[in-house]
């Protein structure tokens, strides 16, 4: 059985598949299109779930799973890497990627990709070859269809990192992430749950 979704009269979502649980949420009228594209994940290699209590909690676990990435890397450089970010606006989603990426030595500004969709970053340190980082943010999307269009599928076969925000709005066009990791507000702090679906995202989350 597919994903299926059931979208009721108060803005509720039942929502039913192969490897999800039966899950209900109330979400905006203009987002159901985003539920109805649902990538339906497998049952995760392993799961982390966190309580960062302030920003330098985020930023202490940026430095961690960066490090993981990076050796990950290091024994595999042929192969790309695939992070998810899922959160609400304001949870923290460019700050850990901020995080991140100053863990693995880069040191000038951090842009966020809202407006560009899309921005790219060099860092020579994986055997003396370039490490290549690509940082999107799909919140602009309308429509799944928009991935192709842009162009961006070429990014993904590289031998890259890609770190993604707001990956739902591409559907299932990206596929099963390596990492899938979501920000929850809980108070002046964050709730991290972090699912491996891949023995690198396995390992990586080993060390967290």
């Amino acid at each position: 059985m597919g994903t299926k979704c059931v979208c009721n009269d108060d803005g509720s979502v039942l929502v039913r598949g192969n490897g999800i649980s039966e899950s209900l949420a109330v979400i905006e009228p203009s987002l159901l299109y985003v539920v109805k594209n649902i990538q339906a994940l497998p049952y995760p290699l392993r799961e982390r779930i966190l309580i960062l209590e302030d920003e330098y909690a985020a930023n202490d676990f940026g430095l961690t799973i960066a490090m993981a990435l990076l050796e990950a890397m290091h024994a595999a450089p042929a192969c790309g890497i695939q992070v998810h970010l899922v959160g609400d606006l304001g949870a923290g989603k460019t700050t850990l990627v901020r995080a991140m990426l100053r863990a693995l030595g880069y040191t000038q500004h951090v842009r966020s990709p809202t407006y560009t969709l899309v921005e790219s970053y060099t860092i020579g340190n994986i055997k003396s070859v370039p490490l290549l980082i690509y940082h999107f943010d799909l919140y602009r999307f309308e429509d799944a269809s928009e991935w192709e269009d842009a162009g961006f599928r070429e990014y993904f076969e590289a031998q890259a990192l890609c770190l993604v925000e707001w990956p739902e709005r591409a559907g299932s066009i990206l596929g099963i992430p390596d990492l899938h990791i979501v920000l929850e507000i809980q108070g002046k702090g964050r709730k991290l749950t972090a699912r491996a679906y891949s023995k690198i995202g396995k390992a990586c989350l080993s060390q967290c």
